[in-house]
């Protein structure tokens, strides 16, 4: 009888175990993919001033776009450590800002043909791509913490072990993802 108390302790401590570490384990992997996140947009804000410097030694009269776009820079650092809805808002508005700068580029041929904007572009291509593949991470990270912290059993034991409050996903709101899926005419 008291062996399968016991037996019934050790399995339910197990289980136990089990359920935290799990939390634990896919609660530091949110933590790392929000880092890749913003490794990756550091990399994407210190690529652009040599973007804008590029693109001023041509288009000298462009100094809004230019100061939109430096403005976009700095919030965009900033809000990273808001979390994943200030840092969404801001690559928004940032995204924006990128757009009205290559428009700029496209209307000086000289500029598109320098290979150190061409190099510039690409390096910034690159580096979107990467900020694509690190957000979709955090995101699948995130479903799969907060999945784990609902489903039972574990959604009984999450609180009493800690782990109170779902992640936040890395989402562009509806109105902003308009804004950038529909284009937008520039003029100066």
């Amino acid at each position: 009888m008291w062996l399968l108390i016991v037996g019934i302790l050790v399995v339910l401590l197990a289980v136990l175990a089990a359920m935290y570490n799990g939390l634990v384990r896919t609660n530091i992997r949110v933590a790392e993919a929000w880092s890749d996140i913003t490794v990756q947009l550091k990399r994407r804000a210190d690529l652009i001033p040599n973007l804008v410097n590029t693109v001023k030694g041509y288009a000298k009269h462009e100094s809004g776009v230019f100061e939109a776009v430096t403005t976009a820079r700095a919030n965009s650092l900033t809000a990273s450590s808001a979390g994943p809805a200030a840092t969404a808002k801001a690559e928004g508005e940032f995204q924006q800002a990128l757009k009205s700068l290559f428009a700029v580029a496209e209307a000086y041929p000289d500029l598109k043909a320098s290979t150190n904007f061409q190099e510039l572009q690409t390096e910034l291509t690159d580096t979107e791509d990467k900020i694509q593949a690190s957000r979709r991470f955090y995101n699948a990270t995130v479903r799969d913490f907060n999945t784990k912290r609902q489903v039972f059993p574990t959604s009984i034991f999450a609180r009493m072990l800690g782990f109170t409050a779902n992640k936040e996903f890395f989402d562009v709101d509806e109105s902003e993802a308009a804004a950038i899926q529909k284009p937008t005419d520039v003029q100066f």
